[in-house]
């Protein structure tokens, strides 16, 4: 599994399109700017003002949308989707754009985010009478929308919206408009761009970047926009609460490319590096960063220090994630495979190696294991984030504290557990200061929950597993 190569895996990547002349080729190049974000399936849906239509399909872009697929797709505008399963499993029946027929129109939905109260709502909508043909989270709005009594499809969507509780950025298709809404707290990044005179949203700005469009704006919390031939117009359907962006999006998520609320991430992390260096002291010879999500916080620390960075570890960019198989000695070789220690620049050395987080522990180790056995005589880990002590229900895939390493130990017990000569982590006021989001809001605009505990929702029992800690809210 990939997470025996990388300890978090992304949330959910989506992209929109309207009033374009070729939307499925835009959301192909769209998708392929956000493949960083889910790796197990991909769709694109469009409309052509008369139905939708829908091609999609387990593994990568490129994979999917094959001999002539996206030929089949013509309209004038799409959603699109790349999927990581976080919640509801994996399968073809989950790969979204979610499309929904009936004899009152059809819809179409991508989503970016974890429904906490689904299960609550799945099973009062089950007591009507409602079917659900996935497992997914995401299928509970459609079902909602189809139950409102409400005369037109935005009071239904915004009556829907606000029964949900958690992380959400949806963007709804039907055959004559698209709606998009983000959670009350922005949890998800979520942008509006222009191509030409069609309308783009992505879930990070360097989708905008791949197809030539222009950023408008971050949607806001609490935000409902309604995009159709007439133009693009913004509603409410629920108060903008405290801005809760998830913080691992400028850690370790969203591509260096992309900005987040106007700041762009490969700064914030090299700004994250800095304030590594500020906060700690650490005599050595090189710093490497773990690639590729790390190698910004590796820069900013060097610089910070004076210690010359170099490109101790190598990524090969052509092992596919089936590659590893469940067993000790595939796994060992596998991330052989995945990373490659640069021998010549670490023998001999005392080496700083920085990287974005420590989840089990278990690729840590094994990263350090290979530059020891390379040669390198110190080796310093250094974490450009604090430690990941509380699990996620807002769309990464660490829902239990049992997973998380730094939750049953101390740093010391970590240190010596991945076999460091040293660890040390940022700190979360050094981490939010760094970032360099607005100060007015709580915590800068930042979910910490995963480092503190504090999460920015309600946590339902039923999106508890029996092993996990109480939450606060």
């Amino acid at each position: 599994m990939l997470t025996e190569l990388r300890g978090l895996n992304e949330e959910c990547g989506v992209f929109g399109i309207w009033g374009h002349s070729n939307p499925a080729a835009m959301s192909y190049y769209g998708l392929h700017a956000l493949q960083h974000r889910g790796q197990e399936g991909a769709g694109i849906v469009v409309t052509d003002g008369k139905s939708l239509r829908a091609v999609k399909g387990e593994g990568l872009v490129n994979d999917v949308f094959n001999n002539g697929k996206l030929e089949q797709l013509e309209g004038h505008s799409a959603i699109a989707h790349v999927r990581y399963a976080t919640a509801g499993g994996s399968g073809i029946e989950n790969v979204q754009p979610l499309l929904f027929n009936s004899t009152t129109g059809s819809l179409a939905i991508a989503h970016n985010g974890n429904i906490v109260n689904a299960t609550r709502l799945k099973r009062n909508l089950e007591q009507q009478g409602s079917i659900f043909q996935t497992t997914s989270d995401t299928e509970v709005l459609a079902h909602l929308l189809k139950k409102s009594r409400l005369p037109s499809f935005e009071e239904r969507a915004k009556q829907s919206l606000r029964l949900l509780e958690g992380a959400f950025a949806f963007i709804i298709l039907t055959e004559d408009g698209m709606l998009v809404a983000q959670d009350p707290q922005g949890m998800r990044p979520l942008s509006l761009g222009m191509l030409d005179n069609a309308w783009v949203v992505a879930s990070e700005t360097s989708a905008f970047d791949l197809i030539g469009a222009e950023l408008v704006r971050s949607i806001e919390p609490g935000e409902l926009l309604i995009i159709n031939d007439n133009g693009c117009r913004s509603e409410r359907y629920m108060e903008k609460r405290d801005r809760a962006i998830c913080t691992m999006e400028y850690v370790y998520f969203s591509r260096p490319d992309s900005d987040i609320d106007g700041i762009n991430i490969h700064s914030a992390r090299k700004r994250l590096g800095k304030q590594l260096a500020k906060e700690i002291f650490i005599a050595a010879d090189v710093v490497t960063g773990v690639p590729d999500s790390s190698i910004s916080a590796a820069i900013g620390f060097s610089e910070a220090t004076g210690i010359p960075y170099e490109l101790g570890l190598i990524k090969n960019r052509y092992v596919g994630r089936t590659f590893i198989q469940p067993s000790q000695d595939l796994r060992e070789r596998g991330v052989k495979m995945k990373l490659s220690p640069v021998r010549q620049v670490v023998k001999g050395k005392r080496v700083v190696m920085v990287d974005d987080s420590i989840v089990r522990g278990t690729t840590s180790k094994r990263i350090v294991n290979m530059l020891k056995e390379a040669g390198a005589t110190e080796v310093h880990v250094v974490i450009s984030s604090p430690p990941l002590k509380n699990p996620c229900f807002y769309g990464i895939d660490i829902s239990s504290d049992s997973e998380l390493i730094a939750a049953n130990n101390t740093i010391e017990e970590m240190r010596v557990l991945i076999g460091a000569d040293s660890l040390s982590f940022l700190s979360v006021e050094g981490m939010v200061k760094a970032i360099g989001r607005p100060e007015g809001e709580k915590n800068c605009g930042h979910c910490l929950a995963c480092f503190t505990g504090e999460y920015p929702t309600d946590i339902f029992p039923d999106t508890k597993l029996p092993h996990e800690k109480e939450l606060v809210r």
